[in-house]
């Protein structure tokens, strides 16, 4: 079965960074892509970044130049650095597979930032 576990989302100043945490398990984690993704009430689910098993990376251009997605397989950990962050940033965010999402959706965390 596979576990998402989002982690390290928060209230951040406009300008300002945070670092979010996927936990995964359940999967072959090496050979899967995995993306993050966010939502805010309202609207659907959009992709912000994602990182192929060969280390490749995409962004939305939303985000480009502002974020950075890693990956730890040893760890299977994903990460995504966001700085200079901007008042349309806030959402939950969520990771999974993809693109597609293939997974049940973790619980995702909140980011909030303040103009």
């Amino acid at each position: 079965q596979v576990q998402l576990v989002e982690s390290g989302g928060g209230l951040v100043q406009a300008g300002g960074s945070l670092r979010l945490s996927c936990a995964a398990s359940g999967m072959f984690f090496r050979s899967s892509s995995m993306g993050w993704y966010r939502q805010t009430p309202g609207k659907q689910r959009e992709l912000v970044a994602y990182i192929t098993s060969t280390y490749t990376t995409n962004y939305a251009d939303s985000v480009k130049g502002r974020f950075t997605i890693s990956r730890d397989n040893a760890k299977k950990m994903v990460y995504l650095q966001m700085n200079s962050l901007k008042p349309d940033d806030t959402a939950v965010y969520y990771c999974n597979s993809g693109p597609p999402a293939l997974w049940s959706w973790g619980q995702g965390t909140l980011v909030t930032v303040s103009s």
